[in-house]
């Protein structure tokens, strides 16, 4: 029998003034969404906090003293917890920070002096409960670990087995094992690229092993995508088994519709259409649940319902890479109904959630800024912007936007120069970070690097370098790069993402490495995918052998009439796509001709991107400098 959540709360009460387990009382216990890994995502045997609230989202955590019960979350998922939680014993709290710190330092005002908390101290990293003891001991509160979980022993044989989930993905690794379908496709296209550019990469007796092994996972994925209601992929499938965990429904926009790229190139390899319908259905079926007045989306939806629970609409976390996708599966694909989703995607942003002066360049007004709205009415949901944003800029480079993208690009290194790295969050209203560490991303260096190869401006170098210096002067340690805990302080985490070595060594490797294939030849020829993997733009990746019209799609398709004489022929881009440059889009008041990639004049490339009197304006804004009175 499942127990509300209002008796299991009196049970753990129980636990906690038992002395069973500990010597005194105990006022608080603590519980975090983790693993003994400290993993964000975990499988059922270790879904503690939903067990104890009946909370479904992927973050939170819990504070039980003995009257009260909190639950904090960030904002992507309160609409969700709102609608879960029993708030008759359950006091919902918004988690701005995103930080546990930010919690205990709640605690630490909140509770009485000599207060006991409690926690299981194998979900909490060794950094973080040394800085969360700090914290208590100041207000005479004393952290103590406790070995025994009390979650677990209310759980008892309801609990799942480990064997039972250890094999299931979530739906962020939904999206990180498109990312490795990515890798096996992109590595199996150098190996067998006939005029191998970077050099010889063939692997003698090689027979499509890797293409094997991409074919092999993605039909371990197939079944999440299988019978869904609103053809949104289950965030939840078993690898071995092919059973669907319809314990959660909550996905993002991002993790639902970015497997388009890697599953429609291995659809096109294989000659099987089945991977790019399911991947693209998702794609349409996100589309179509944009709000019909804004034209905007939301960054979580619910698999089953179709009913948004994250109703912020941005360009950064959960949302990012669906945009990014949109405009080059274009470019890889020629269907121009991507191209078309893209543009309309663009004027909605550029209509509710840019900020400031008509055209950047001017130096009259407000610098421009991408602001979070609701998406269903426009209006400014929070005052911060978050570090996967400065990727946009990249993409606002392969639309031909480059004024844009500058400015953007600007916005981000003054944020950069403020700090010496990039918080993963930065309130542009107080001038300072929401949530303040900082993993090694490679957004903004990505941007760098696009900038710099469609303008060539010298200026991109210097941004790289003082990217390169700082690196190494805050985050590099003994054993490699260590993410930075507090960008006010440069305390370090002991860990390094793996997008570390993949992505952002790789982009500034490549600003720097001007005799590269790619940067000499390759900038029409090749596209990276969200995690930076290169794809040559083959003529066999425009080719299908199955009917367009089967496949649901934004508008009519028609069948590209290119005939090309070498399936590994590689496209230019900027040949095949000469018809885009009629396109006009209107950006507010402001027209803007595109293509992809296009530099700019050749007069401008020794000068800065920005006037002085702009990088001087950014400075004040982000809070590099103190505004004059």
């Amino acid at each position: 029998m499942t127990l509300s959540s209002s008796i299991l709360l009196n049970h753990l009460r129980d636990l906690m003034k038992s002395k069973i387990y500990f010597k005194d009382i105990i006022d608080t216990y603590i519980v975090p969404t983790a693993d003994p890994h400290q993993n964000k995502y975990v499988v059922d045997h270790y879904k503690r906090l939903k067990f104890i609230s009946k909370f479904t989202g992927s973050n939170g955590t819990a504070v039980i003293t003995d009257k009260e019960a909190f639950l904090f979350t960030v904002d992507d998922y309160f609409l969700q917890a709102k609608q879960e939680l029993d708030q008759t014993c359950w006091k919902l709290m918004y988690d701005q920070m995103n930080d546990n710190c930010s919690i205990i330092n709640w605690l630490a005002k909140d509770l009485k002096k000599n207060s006991i908390v409690a926690c299981d101290p194998q979900l909490v990293s060794i950094f973080d409960w040394k800085e969360w003891k700090k914290i208590l001991l100041q207000s005479n509160i004393d952290l103590i670990p406790l070995e025994i979980n009390l979650i677990d022993l209310l759980w008892n044989n309801q609990r799942p087995s480990l064997s039972d989930t250890s094999i299931s993905i979530s739906n962020n690794e939904l999206q990180n094992s498109s990312n490795v379908l990515g890798a096996l496709l992109s590595a199996h296209l150098l190996i067998v690229d006939p005029l191998q550019p970077f050099g010889n990469l063939r692997i003698e007796d090689y027979d499509n092993e890797l293409l094997d092994l991409a074919h092999d996972l993605a039909s371990r994925l197939l079944p999440a995508f299988e019978n869904t209601p609103q053809g949104l992929p289950y965030p939840r499938v078993n690898l071995m088994t092919g059973l669907v965990d319809g314990s959660r429904n909550d996905t993002s926009t991002a993790g639902a519709g970015s497997l388009s790229l890697e599953f429609s190139i291995l659809s096109r390899l294989v000659g099987d259409p089945v991977y790019e319908q399911v991947a693209r259905r998702a794609v349409n079926s996100l589309w179509a649940k944009r709000n019909n007045v804004t034209g905007l989306l939301g960054s979580v939806i619910d698999v089953n319902s179709g009913e948004w629970l994250g109703q912020l609409s941005g360009l950064g976390a959960g949302i990012d890479s669906f945009f990014e996708y949109l405009l080059k599966n274009y470019i890889l694909f020629g269907d121009e109904s991507d191209l078309h989703m893209f543009d309309d995607a663009y004027r909605s942003v550029t209509q509710y959630l840019r900020r400031g002066r008509v055209n950047c360049m001017d130096e009259e007004g407000i610098h421009p800024i991408f602001v979070n709205v609701n998406m269903h009415t426009g209006q400014l949901a929070t005052t911060w912007i978050d570090a996967l944003q400065a990727s946009f800029s990249a993409v606002q480079v392969l639309r031909g936007d480059i004024d844009e993208a500058i400015c953007l690009h600007a916005l981000y290194y003054s944020i950069w120069r403020k700090f010496g790295v990039l918080p993963e969050r930065f309130n542009w209203q107080i001038k300072m970070p929401d949530v303040l560490f900082y993993p090694l991303r490679p957004e903004f260096i990505e941007s760098t690097y696009f900038l710099y190869q469609a303008t060539k401006n010298p200026f991109y170098l210097h941004v790289g370098r003082d990217i390169l210096d700082n690196l190494n002067l805050y985050t590099k340690v003994e054993c490699g790069f260590a993410t930075v805990h507090d960008v006010r302080d440069k305390t370090l985490e002991d860990r390094m993402e793996s997008f570390f070595l993949s992505e952002t060594c790789k982009y500034l490797y490549l600003l720097f490495d001007e005799d590269n294939y790619l940067n000499q030849h390759g900038a029409n020829h090749y596209i990276f995918t969200t995690e930076a993997h290169i794809i040559p733009l083959m003529a066999k990746l425009r080719q299908k052998v199955w009917n367009l019209n089967e496949m649901t799609s934004y508008i009519e398709n028609s069948i590209n009439k290119q005939i090309y004489t070498n399936e590994n022929e590689l496209i230019n881009i900027n040949r095949d796509i000469i018809k885009v440059e009629r396109n006009i889009i209107s950006i507010k008041k402001k027209t803007v001709n595109e293509t992809s990639c296009r530099s700019r004049p050749i007069s401008y490339q020794h000068q800065l991107p920005l006037s002085a009197n702009l990088l001087y304006q950014l400075d004040e804004m982000v809070g590099v400098i103190t505004s004059q009175p």
